[in-house]
């Protein structure tokens, strides 16, 4: 009997089925609808066009025409001050193929916008000054562009210009002379020995207000520290004896520091300390605090609890 007709006519009947089938399974599933998300708005920051800072082109520009020679066109820095400003004169040196440039590191000093651009003040700094030349001299270089994300240009060779003038300082806060002997000066002569003493500045700790952070410069490992003055802006600094808790003043602390070669370093901080438990304690350093101070002083451990061993003292005292 053959059962290919039988094949065929289930084959059919299961075609015919899955119809139905498939549409009941269809209705039955839920629908979900898939929604997407709107686009956020840009912030007004990213809407705007990122202004070009002219510093680093009028670096790269005196640091490539500094060592640029008029007799020397196809040498390296030549064909660079070139791409740069196709047209800029460039300085012509005696004898070029024997005499070399001196060697100057360059840094921005000054920028301001112009009308018609920019101009950045450079400082060039040489190592080994020509005889008669200053270690320091400074350039202006003029250019254009840099707002609203337009190319920087650099309009032509530098010109030779004075040190810009310095703001005048302003009156030191810091005329509350402190004294020697008096526990402000003994805490911070503790801690910046043990700040400067190495080791990353292990020990920290127990000069610093709770919650406070300090990291210690790794490369430091002064043989010896000394206490050259201490002077604060609160008279709350000046008390020789334990001071009254939540107590503040700003402290300026010169020290000088011994290396390991013998080379002696002036040092000046700049710190904000805290009186808690009748003793001082840092709660900043300028420019090393990674943590603000807690806004509510905490009870002061137990004095056997807070010293662990017997602090380092520092060598000489305010003087």
């Amino acid at each position: 009997m053959a059962r290919g007709p039988r094949f065929t006519r289930v084959g059919v009947w299961a075609a015919l089925a899955a119809g139905p089938l498939a549409l009941a399974v269809a209705v039955a599933v839920p629908r979900t609808t898939v929604a997407q998300a709107a686009p956020t708005p840009k912030t007004a920051a990213a809407q705007q066009a990122a202004v070009a800072d002219p510093a680093g082109m009028a670096e790269m520009f005196m640091d490539l025409w500094l060592r640029a020679d008029a007799s020397m066109p196809d040498s390296p820095a030549a064909a660079a001050v070139r791409a740069l400003v196709p047209d800029a004169d460039l300085p012509q040196r005696p004898r070029a193929e024997k005499q070399a440039p001196p060697a100057s590191r360059v840094m921005a000093v000054q920028t301001s916008r112009t009308p018609g651009g920019w101009t950045v003040v450079v400082a060039a700094i040489s190592d080994q000054p020509v005889e008669g030349s200053p270690s320091v001299r400074y350039f202006a270089v003029a250019g254009t562009g840099g707002k609203d994300g337009g190319a920087l240009r650099v309009a032509g060779a530098p010109g030779e210009v004075a040190a810009p003038e310095a703001a005048l300082a302003g009156e030191e806060p810091f005329t509350q002379r402190v004294n020697s002997t008096g526990a402000l000066a003994g805490s911070l002569g503790e801690f910046v020995r043990a700040y400067l003493g190495g080791g990353q500045g292990a020990g920290i700790e127990r000069y610093l207000s709770p919650g406070v952070r300090i990291a210690a410069p790794s490369a430091a490992g002064y043989e010896r520290v000394d206490v050259e003055d201490v002077a604060a802006d609160s008279w709350a600094a000046l008390a020789d004896g334990a001071p009254a808790d939540g107590a503040r003043a700003r402290v300026r602390l010169r020290v000088t520091g011994v290396d390991r070669a013998g080379v002696r370093w002036p040092l000046v901080y700049r710190l904000e300390v805290t009186a808690r438990a009748g003793r001082w304690e840092v709660s900043a350093l300028d420019t090393a605090t990674a943590a603000p101070p807690p806004t509510a002083l905490k009870p002061s451990p137990p004095a056997s609890a807070a010293v662990s061993s017997p602090a380092p003292r520092v060598s000489g005292g305010a003087r």
